[in-house]
């Protein structure tokens, strides 16, 4: 299992949209973590380009590397969401809203042409035959699951290991089925879905939401968890894509929230005007995130921080601008005396 070889148990969350490069998941796999290259929204040829990117920046090709891949749904009714794009048009310049499925078969296809050490899923848990699949060329599958019973669906298709997001995760939340229906109920956090996976499996599991710090990393593996991964902690490193707009909102002490506005899937993000503005924003993805496509460039452009997208998680104000190997390391010191603190304080009580 890769996540026993790995030199320290951080793992750098897959995050698509621009802040992924091929240069942050080489630098995270460098410094003893796992990187990951996110493929959401890339074409299978620019997937299998940053694959063969990463590797030349690896000086030891045996270091491990991961590739997210988004699972695809169903079409949604354009009655479902026309109306709310009509509002939006009105004010802000839209694109098309169409359905794909994000190159689902051809890079599935590149993933067995160009192997990695892992493939992770989000939205949804591939195939017990695409699983055998990519198993059949050596990769593992990861998939990141929002509850136990979305955990058993990944297990009983072959999945080797459990992400488990909790509600303080920045970015798309990674349910199988995005139901506004569910809104109400009150999403598991990292540390209570973590206990209770860990409970029902014993296959490893990998926390990830709202984790920051070497303490919050420890905090995590004394729960049971085989590794962290860590997103926005990541978004200010230099190797990240993230633009300046979102790493200077980064900083700033404002709350996030969850919100459908910008893509039609919920996804947690610093509060600004637009997610205030469109507080029923239907469930209807990916047709959301492709017609908003045009107003977010737009607003990144003009510097607009109130109409773009800005996903954070809960601790988004931990942030620090260093080079990606130096958080890695950094976290990775923290996270040991963390948990040689606490076990000399159970020495002590005992």
């Amino acid at each position: 299992m890769i996540i026993d070889d790995l030199r320290t148990p951080i793992v750098l969350a897959p995050m698509a949209g621009g802040p992924s490069t091929p240069e942050l998941a080489a630098a995270v796999s460098a410094a003893g973590g796992l990187g990951f290259l996110a493929a959401g929204y890339l074409a299978a040829a620019d997937l299998a380009d940053r694959i063969v990117r990463t590797r030349a920046l690896l000086s030891d090709s045996a270091r491990p590397f991961g590739v997210n891949l988004f699972v695809p749904g169903a079409p949604t009714p354009r009655e479902h969401f026309a109306p709310y794009l009509e509002g939006l048009g009105r004010e802000f310049p839209l694109g098309e809203a169409r359905f794909d499925t994000d190159d689902w078969d051809a890079k599935l296809d590149a993933l067995v042409t160009e192997p990695v050490a892992v493939a992770s899923f989000t939205f949804g848990c591939p195939s017990a035959r695409e699983i055998a699949r990519l198993r059949s060329v050596g990769t593992e599958s990861w998939v990141t699951v929002t509850s136990v019973g979305e955990g058993r669906t990944a297990l009983e298709a072959g999945a080797d290991v459990l992400i488990a997001q909790g509600a303080e995760a920045g970015g798309h939340r990674a349910t199988f089925v995005d139901r506004p229906a569910d809104d109400a109920a009150d999403p598991l956090s990292t540390l209570a879905l973590l206990q209770l996976l860990t409970a029902a499996t014993d296959h490893p599991v990998v926390a990830t939401g709202g984790l920051a710090t070497g303490a919050g990393i420890a905090a995590v593996l004394a729960a049971g968890a085989a590794a962290a991964q860590l997103g926005t902690a990541f978004l200010n490193c230099p190797e990240a894509g993230t633009a300046q707009l979102h790493r200077d909102a980064l900083v700033i002490d404002a709350p996030t929230m969850l919100t459908r506005a910008f893509s039609g899937r919920r996804a947690r993000g610093l509060r600004n005007r637009f997610i205030l503005d469109h507080p029923d924003a239907p469930a209807a993805y990916p047709e959301i995130h492709y017609a908003t496509g045009p107003l977010r460039k737009q607003a990144r452009a003009d510097g607009n921080a109130d109409a773009v997208n800005l996903w954070a998680g809960q601790t988004h104000t931990l942030t620090s601008a260093v080079p990606a190997a130096d958080l890695v390391r950094t976290l990775s010191a923290e996270t040991k005396n963390a948990l040689n603190l606490a076990l000399s304080r159970t020495i002590q009580d005992c």
